[in-house]
C-alpha cells in the first residue's frame, strides 16, 4: 500500500518538490557566498590587525606614544571587535567567542573610548594643530604614523557633539567630509557627515555657512525632512538678521570709537591680561618664556656635593640652574636607567588614576584636571626606592623621614596636570592634616624617559619652561623659609602629544627641616 500510495503521488507535486528543492540549492549558495564574503571580511580584518599589531609589539610604549594610535586602539576594542563579534556570531564559531567573551573584561569602555578622544582634541588645541595634521598622522616627533578615517574624524566630531562642543564638532565633521571629498571609501555618507557640520556651525553663529551646506546636502538628498526644515529656518533667520544689521550698522559705529577706547584703557589697566589657560598653552608649545638673557648670564652648571657629604665627595652630581626665581635647579644622569626599570617595574602593577588633595575636606580624590595614572613606593619595598631617598636626602639635606612616599606617574596619549601649587594655601588649613608633618616645603622630581613631543613643566606666573630628559630631576622650594608659601611655582605639566611620558616626585614636607633649613624672620625671605 505504501509503495502504491507513492506511485500515485501526482506529478504536479512532485514538481513542486523538484522547485523546493531548487529553491533550497538557491539559498544554500547563498548562504555559502554569504559564509564567504563573512569570512574573506574577517580574514582582511586579521590581515591587517596582524600587520598593525606585530609592528606594535616590538615598542609597545614607543607605539601608545602617538596619540593616534591611542585613541583607534580604543576604538577598536571598544566599537570594532564589537562590530566583529557580531559578524562572527551569525554563525557558529564558539572558540572564537569563548574567548572573545573571556578577554572583553580587559576591553576598555565607552568612558575610555571617550576619553581617549578628548585628549586628542585637548591636544589639538593647547598645540594648536589642525585636524588635517592629526588625521594624516603628521605630528612631530612621530616614529610610528598613523593616519584617521572618515569614521575616525566622524567619531571624533560626534563625541564633541555629544559635549556640546560645536568648535570640535565642525572641525572633526569638516575633515570627515574632507577626506570623503577626496575619494576615501567609507560606510559614512556625506549626508550624514553634513548635517551634523551644518548645525554645529549654526550653533556658532554662522548662518550663511550653514545654509550654503543644508543646500549641498539637499543636493545629495532632496527628501532630506530635516534638511528641508532647516533651510526654511536658515533663509529666514538669515533674512531677518540682515535687516536687522541694516537698522543697527549706523548706531553701531557710534559706539565703536568708544569701545576700542575702553578695551585699551582695560588693557593698560591689566598688568598681565593673558588667562593663565592661554599661558600655560604657550608655554607648552614653547611660546612665552619670560627668560632675558641678563638673567640667562647669571645662571650656572656646576658640580656639587652639597658641603662635603660624604657620600657624593668621590662622585659630586651635576647641577644645572634651569631658572632664577623661583630657583629650579636641574641634576643630570642623577637616577640610572636600571633604577628607572626597576622603580618601572614596580609600579605598573599598582598604577591607578592619579589623585590630588581636595581643599575643602584634605582627602585624595580624582580631578580632571589631572590626567595621569600614578603609584605610591616605599622605601622598605625594595633596596632601589631606599637608594633613591637617601640619594634625594644627600643632595637636598632635606629629611626624608617625612616626606610622601615616591610616588610615579605614567602620562600616556594627552597626560596632563594642570596649573596647581603643590603646598597647601592658607585657605586650605586642612591641605595635609592626615599626614601630620606641615606642609610642603619641596618638590624633588625625576624624569624617568625622554619624550618625543610635549611634556614639558610649566611655571606659569613667571613663565619658565623645563623640558623632559631621562635621568635628570630638577628640585624647588614650595616655601619660603618663613613658611610662606611661594605663589611663583605654580606649575603644570603640558599634554604629551607624541611619546610616552614617567616621572617619580618625592614631596619633602616641613617637620623634621627645623635644623636643616631654619626659619627667617623676613615673611618672604629667600
Amino acid at each position: 500500500m505504501k509503495e502504491e500510495a507513492w506511485k500515485t503521488k501526482p506529478r504536479s507535486h512532485m514538481t513542486d518538490l523538484l522547485y523546493t528543492e531548487k529553491d533550497l540549492v538557491t539559498s544554500l549558495k547563498d548562504y555559502i557566498r554569504a559564509e564567504e564574503s563573512k569570512l574573506e571580511q574577517v580574514k582582511r580584518w586579521a590581515d591587517r590587525l596582524d600587520t598593525l599589531t606585530s609592528t606594535a609589539v616590538e615598542d609597545p610604549e614607543g607605539f601608545l606614544g602617538h596619540p593616534v594610535n591611542a585613541f583607534k586602539l580604543m576604538k577598536r576594542l571598544n566599537t570594532e571587535w564589537g562590530d566583529l563579534e557580531n559578524l562572527v556570531l551569525k554563525d557558529t564559531a564558539d572558540g572564537f567567542i569563548s574567548n572573545l567573551t573571556i578577554q572583553r573584561q580587559y576591553f576598555p569602555t565607552d568612558e575610555d573610548q571617550t576619553g581617549a578622544a578628548k585628549a586628542l582634541l585637548r591636544l589639538q588645541d593647547t598645540y594648536q594643530l589642525d585636524s588635517n595634521t592629526i588625521s594624516t598622522g603628521n605630528l612631530p616627533g612621530v616614529r610610528y604614523k598613523s593616519s584617521m578615517t572618515v569614521e575616525d574624524c566622524y567619531e571624533l566630531g560626534k563625541i564633541a557633539y555629544s559635549d556640546v562642543d560645536y568648535y570640535h564638532t565642525e572641525l572633526w565633521m569638516a575633515q570627515a567630509l574632507r577626506q570623503l571629498d577626496q575619494g576615501e571609501e567609507s560606510a559614512i555618507d556625506k549626508v550624514t557627515v553634513i548635517d551634523y557640520l551644518s548645525y554645529a556651525i549654526y550653533q556658532q553663529g554662522e548662518l550663511e555657512r550653514a545654509l550654503e551646506l543644508t543646500k549641498r546636502l539637499l543636493k545629495l538628498d532632496p527628501t532630506h525632512q530635516r534638511a528641508n526644515g532647516n533651510l526654511k529656518y536658515f533663509e529666514f533667520q538669515l533674512e531677518k538678521q540682515r535687516k536687522e544689521e541694516a537698522s543697527a550698522q549706523e548706531e553701531e559705529q557710534k559706539h565703536v570709537k568708544s569701545q576700542i577706547e575702553k578695551r585699551e584703557a582695560q588693557r593698560k589697566r591689566s598688568k598681565d591680561p593673558l588667562p593663565e589657560r592661554k599661558k600655560y598653552e604657550q608655554l607648552c608649545r614653547g611660546e612665552g618664556v619670560k627668560m632675558t638673557p641678563r638673567r640667562q648670564s647669571r645662571l650656572f652648571c656646576r658640580y656639587y656635593d652639597n658641603r662635603h657629604n660624604p657620600r657624593l665627595l668621590l662622585g659630586p652630581v651635576k647641577v644645572e640652574d634651569e631658572w632664577d626665581r623661583p630657583h629650579i635647579v636641574r641634576y643630570h644622569d642623577i637616577i640610572s636607567d636600571s633604577e628607572i626599570e626597576k622603580v618601572k617595574e614596580l609600579a605598573k602593577p599598582r598604577l591607578r588614576r592619579a589623585t590630588v588633595h581636595d581643599p575643602i575636606t584634605g582627602e585624595l580624590t580624582t580631578a580632571q584636571y589631572r590626567v595621569s595614572k600614578s603609584a605610591w613606593l616605599t622605601a622598605y619595598e625594595h633596596p632601589t626606592i631606599e637608594k633613591i631617598n637617601r640619594r634625594i636626602q644627600d643632595i637636598t639635606g632635606l629629611d626624608m623621614d617625612t616626606a610622601e612616599e615616591l610616588q610615579v606617574a605614567n602620562y600616556g596619549v594627552g597626560g596632563q596636570y594642570e596649573p596647581h601649587f603643590d603646598f597647601g594655601r592658607k585657605d586650605e588649613p586642612d591641605a595635609f592634616k592626615e599626614l601630620g608633618t606641615g606642609n610642603r616645603i619641596a618638590t624633588w622630581l625625576f624624569y624617568m624617559s625622554d619624550v618625543s613631543a610635549g611634556g614639558g613643566t610649566v611655571f606659569t606666573d613667571v613663565g619658565a619652561a623645563v623640558l623632559p630628559k631621562k635621568g635628570s630631576a630638577v628640585f624647588w622650594y614650595n616655601l619660603f623659609p618663613s613658611g610662606e608659601g611661594d605663589y611663583s611655582t605654580r606649575h603644570a605639566a603640558c599634554p604629551v602629544l607624541v611619546g610616552n611620558k614617567w616621572v617619580s616626585n618625592k614631596w619633602i614636607h616641613e617637620r623634621g627641616q627645623e635644623f636643616r633649613r631654619p626659619c627667617a624672620l623676613e615673611e618672604a625671605a629667600l
